[in-house]
């Protein structure tokens, strides 16, 4: 029986949940190559996750380009690979190549566009790596759809991006508890974490006094942060939690917050948000990552006009003051999470190219 191959970049803490779904259910029919860290150094491999092959990361040109060492022998095999999407991973167009001329089955996975979107300059180059796989993986069922027109003769799949099992997802509804806002993500200029801060710093006399924002995140704009709210004095309604992965640490944080909020793009933290029942307040206007797609405004979620201070604030404001009504929400918006973005409902768009 063939087996499934991935080889990553890097396997960080929040893909372990889908990778450990995979072991479980292929046993020695799954095989995961990784190396340490990823072109942003600050993502780094889960090494609590034991069945990871380890492999060499060779970056070059200031980390704009990778060259992966260790896992050259599962080339030749008959098992099925799936790479990753990135035509910075200078290997991985090697390995498309060699399995094309020798007729085995390679999948590519990622983002069907360039961050610049389907008519960014640079898709002519991700488009001849989605020709060289055998089948290619994106992260949402709106990205099939497009690129499905666009390759009309290709097996287009979507595994849409899942942090956690449906039994972990769950939600509470207690108003007394449910008071603050979080922030979950890297604290980086383009995720807008200290806009956030100084938008949040700007309402304190018009929320109540319980309410807080939590800030759940490392990064380059820590230090700023934390400078920031000692010169202002806000140490206490400004709780910095630091890197957290953790799920029972983090649904404690998201059972107490009434929204999170997502000041720059949309990553991830839209889905593990909705996983726990909380809904965000999102940048209207960013370049955001396809987890967007989640996005249901007015049901799941609100919009604020992007770098806009002012409008950021009073949306923080409005939530306040319509809590009764948000909390009502909360198992609905888990539901939907439940059913679209589980690691089960992921994990089976890999099975399935086994077969």
């Amino acid at each position: 029986m063939k087996k499934l191959v991935l080889l990553q970049t890097v396997v960080p803490d929040y893909r372990k949940d889908i990778f450990s779904y995979l072991k479980e259910e292929l046993g020695n029919g799954f095989k995961i190559y990784s190396g340490n860290a990823y072109f942003e150094k600050s993502i780094t491999i889960d090494k609590s996750i034991g069945f990871i092959e380890p492999i060499t990361n060779y970056y070059f040109l200031n980390r704009k380009f990778l060259f992966q060492f260790g896992m050259w022998t599962e080339v030749f095999k008959k098992n099925v690979i799936v790479l990753e999407m990135n035509p910075r991973i200078l290997s991985n167009w090697l390995i498309l190549i060699l399995r094309k001329l020798l007729f085995k089955k390679t999948v590519v996975w990622g983002h069907a566009w360039p961050r610049g979107g389907s008519e960014s300059k640079s898709d002519v180059v991700r488009h001849l790596m989605r020709k060289l796989g055998s089948e290619v993986i994106v992260y949402t069922k709106t990205q099939a759809m497009d690129l499905q027109v666009k390759m009309p003769n290709k097996i287009i799949n979507a595994a849409p991006n899942a942090l956690y099992f449906k039994k972990d997802m769950a939600t509470s509804f207690n108003s007394e508890r449910i008071n603050h806002i979080i922030y979950v993500g890297r604290l980086s200029k383009p995720k807008k974490a200290f806009f956030l801060v100084k938008a949040f710093h700007r309402i304190l006399n018009d929320i109540p006094g319980s309410a807080n924002l939590i800030i759940v995140g490392e990064g380059e704009e820590k230090s700023l942060i934390e400078n920031y709210i000692i010169e202002h004095k806000i140490t206490k309604r400004v709780l910095i939690k630091g890197h957290v992965s953790n799920i029972e640490k983090l649904k404690e944080f998201y059972s107490e917050s009434l929204f999170s909020v997502s000041p720059g793009y949309v990553g991830l933290s839209i889905t593990q948000s909705f996983s726990f029942g909380v809904p965000m307040i999102i940048s209207k206007d960013e370049n955001h990552s396809p987890e967007i797609e989640a996005s249901q405004n007015e049901i799941n979620s609100l919009l604020f006009e992007t770098d806009n201070i002012a409008s950021l604030a009073e949306t923080i404001v409005k939530v306040y003051n319509h809590k009764l009504k948000w909390i009502a929400k909360r198992e609905e918006i888990c539901l939907f999470c439940r059913t679209t973005y589980s690691t089960e409902a992921m994990g089976q768009t890999f099975l399935n190219i086994l077969k």
